[in-house]
């Protein structure tokens, strides 16, 4: 099975036919899509000027997608490297419990679904590069009340997902299942009860 790098040169490589071209980037999200499978492809399509459904996209705007995808995934392996030696400096220092960040991270072990996005036609609009800094960014520090990607104040609580977790909060402007840990109890409380949680 091909990883993420053998794919991505298939997609870059102009001797390579166009279906195999776009065949490569779609088996790039097997191994990394932040918003899901589809969403992630929706997102990649639309920003890079081609349709989802497009059997035979522009190769340059097929390039284009996948830079976008290999930005974004740079930025994920970096926090990879931080949280490794973070839990490893923890565990040296006999914390061997891991914490609500931890229990998270594990659920979006490789970067698929890190910003899970259950409507596949509705995620953020930013690069999913800026996306992810966003969410590391909220990850790293205290808990807060809006989506840490839009800063949208709308937040439900949704069940049955179609990811792990089954149910939590989903920010209605941008899509994203916000994770749990970068919200407070209150913010998680008034998305239980389907009231907003209005910023002082």
């Amino acid at each position: 099975m091909a990883g993420f790098r053998s794919l991505a040169r298939q997609v870059r490589d102009p001797r390579c036919d166009l279906a195999l071209r776009r065949y490569s980037l779609r088996k790039c999200l097997e191994r990394f899509a932040p918003y899901g499978h589809r969403a992630t492809w929706d997102h990649l399509s639309s920003r890079a000027g081609f349709g989802p459904e497009d059997r035979s996209p522009d190769p340059a705007r097929l390039v284009a997608a996948l830079d976008e995808l290999e930005e974004a995934r740079k930025v994920w392996l970096a926090y990879e490297v931080g949280f490794a030696e973070r839990r490893k400096k923890e565990k040296h220092d006999g914390l061997r419990r891991p914490g609500t960040v931890d229990d998270w991270h594990r659920l979006t072990w490789g970067g698929f679904g890190v910003a899970w996005c259950d409507d596949p036609r509705l995620h953020p609009h930013q690069s999913l590069a800026e996306v992810l800094r966003r969410l590391i960014a909220a990850l790293e520090r205290e808990p807060g009340s809006v989506c840490p990607v839009c800063a949208g104040e709308r937040l439900q609580w949704k069940y049955d997902l179609a990811h792990e977790p089954s149910s939590g909060p989903v920010c209605t402007d941008c899509g994203i299942v916000v994770p749990r840990p970068v919200l407070t109890p209150e913010a998680l409380a008034y998305a239980r009860r389907g009231r907003l949680l209005m910023s002082a």
